[in-house]
């Protein structure tokens, strides 16, 4: 998915889903592509300026820091 205004497709989600070790059917990824794949673009406008967007365990100790 290299535009990340648009949904992911199906592909995407297929290939997210093996390198995450969980494969998932075709049929599968189509639905998940629909369903969930619009939220993912109306994120985009955000990604990466949330703290806890690439490592969610350390939200926490970010959070903490920044309530100080």
């Amino acid at each position: 998915m290299s535009d990340q205004s648009k949904a992911p497709s199906a592909a995407d989600i297929a290939a997210m889903a093996g390198v995450a070790g969980v494969p998932v059917a075709t049929g599968v990824a189509q639905r998940i592509a629909t369903s969930i794949g619009p939220a993912f673009a109306g994120y985009a406008p955000v990604s990466g300026t949330l703290p806890f967007d690439l490592e969610p365990a350390t939200f926490v100790s970010v959070q903490n820091k920044t309530a100080k």
